[in-house]
């Protein structure tokens, strides 16, 4: 308030230099007007937007308790309250703050009421005595009105300053429950794939910290129960967990440099894709089925440590980089992050258009469970991804050449997603294809498994989601393990 004060007085000789530069024939012969455009031409020198004070209205300035009515001042500036009631003060009656400044609070009263004298101005209807009494209230307060403007001077340069150099870091508690009711329709010959009812869950709570709030630190722990449906075809979406016990999921740091680029570095469970900007494909994220995402991301080995950067070429035009390996290797001094098995590495140049989305991809990895079995050698994959974006209405798919060892194998998937189907706020997607020849539960496929899922995402609200859907899959691992499943997933999120 104080402040708010000072910064008022600053306008106090401003407004008596233009009030006395265009009350001349005023003061003069009270009969004669002053003339429109003399005072137009001296208000502008003035500057009235001052910020308005949300106080209770003070009518008498003999309410002010800390000013003497048998001052001269006191009565000169009771003689304009009185008249123009142009004096707001705090209800008690009193201008609060440092007592030894009252000289300097009284002098912010007398502004107050330069500011509707003024507004008067072109009426005519300030006389010349009190224009006489206002001009000897400026001289009595003038070394008070010059103090105070260095003071505030100084004041603004230490808080622009400070302005200039504050940042707030700021954390936030993010966490999100996922729960499976699985039933198969069928049975099945494989071991490793559940033919049983079964219930699975999966909890993250991720902490996002910001320190210049374009940046972001995240640190997840994770927990689960996970089990044996849809084996054949790298599990759900939303799987995952170590029997029940909590482990940190991902800790990774990203931030901007520059207006164009973002880098991130990552200390563990980076996944190939956590590199890339979009995978394109409008059902990554709301299917059921890890089948859903593109696997030929998952190519490269998963759960590593890393870094990589995103490079946006135009508004449009983005390219991705990533390597990660495993944390174990790249501790070793004799083996270093280069060397490191379960090595991998990503480029993706992708177009993010409203109505085109499409991207090419190249993906290494060497020692990937999902496609190797755990054999030693290398994958090398080739994708494209393209995606139609009509509004409600998406059609988009993926396809992909992996090569491992001299075998090579194709994979790809299309679909289409809906939105607002039947119900405001829905996605009902369909997609299918034949996946990249993964390996599970020590069994490698004889050909591509083929996999069809439809999904119908239902938002309840802002913290519930629930998502019906159905699914057909054939491992094709040479005995009885095509079939259908139905899977009811509720995602709750905090």
């Amino acid at each position: 308030m104080t402040k708010l004060l000072w910064k008022s007085l600053l306008a106090g000789p401003a407004a008596i230099g233009a009030a006395l530069a265009v009350s001349g024939a005023a003061v003069a012969a009270e009969a004669q007007p002053i003339e429109e455009s003399t005072s137009v031409d001296a208000l502008e020198q003035v500057s009235f937007d001052q910020e308005p004070v949300q106080l209770s209205q003070v009518t008498s300035v003999s309410q002010f308790s800390d000013v003497q009515p048998t001052d001269w001042a006191f009565q000169a500036l009771q003689n304009l309250v009185d008249r123009y009631n142009c004096i707001e003060g705090y209800p008690n009656g009193t201008y609060r703050g440092s007592q030894a400044l009252t000289r300097y609070e009284f002098a912010a009263g007398l502004n107050s009421c330069l500011d509707v004298i003024a507004q008067l101005i072109q009426t005519d209807a300030v006389t010349a005595e009190e224009f006489a009494a206002v001009q000897a209230l400026q001289e009595e307060f003038r070394n008070e009105l010059d103090t105070l403007r260095g003071r505030v001077d100084a004041l603004e340069a230490d808080v622009d300053e400070l302005e200039a150099n504050q940042f707030s870091t700021t954390t936030k508690l993010r966490g999100q429950v996922d729960a499976h009711l699985g039933i198969p329709f069928d049975s099945f010959d494989s071991p490793a794939v559940e033919d049983s009812t079964s219930f699975t869950s999966r909890a993250r709570l991720n902490f996002d910290t910001s320190f210049t709030g374009e940046d972001r630190l995240r640190i997840r722990f994770q927990t689960g129960f996970s089990g044996s449906q849809l084996a054949g075809f790298n599990g759900y979406a939303n799987g995952g967990g170590d029997s029940g016990n909590f482990e940190v999921n991902d800790f990774y740091y990203s931030f901007p440099v520059g207006e164009r680029l973002d880098v991130i570095f990552a200390a563990n469970s980076i996944a190939t894709d956590s590199f890339v900007t979009s995978t394109i494909v409008p059902w990554d994220g709301p299917s059921i089925g890890d089948a859903g995402g593109p696997l030929f991301y998952d190519a490269g080995a998963d759960g590593g440590a890393g870094a990589g950067f995103s490079f946006a070429l135009t508004d449009r035009i983005v390219l991705d980089a990533g390597y990660s390996f495993d944390p174990d290797g790249g501790a070793d001094p004799d083996i270093g992050i280069f060397q490191a098995s379960s090595q991998s590495y990503i480029g993706q140049l992708s177009y993010i258009g409203d109505v085109l989305q499409a991207g090419v991809a190249y993906v290494h990895g060497d020692g990937s469970d999902a496609f190797t079995g755990g054999l030693p050698g290398g994958v090398d994959t080739f994708g494209g991804l393209l995606n139609f974006n009509f509004g409600r209405f998406s059609v988009g798919g993926w396809g992909a050449y992996s090569d491992f060892e001299g075998d090579d194998d194709f994979s790809w998937m299309a679909g289409v997603t809906i939105a607002d189907l039947v119900l405001e706020g829905t996605t009902l997607g369909v997609f299918g294809g034949e996946l990249p020849q993964i390996s599970y539960g020590g069994i490698a496929p004889a050909d591509n498994p083929f996999y069809v899922e439809g999904y119908y995402e239902i938002p309840v609200n802002e913290f519930l989601t629930i998502t019906p859907a159905v699914i057909y899959g054939d491992a094709e691992t040479g005995g009885d393990d095509d079939g259908f499943w139905g899977v009811l997933r509720t995602t709750f999120r905090f």
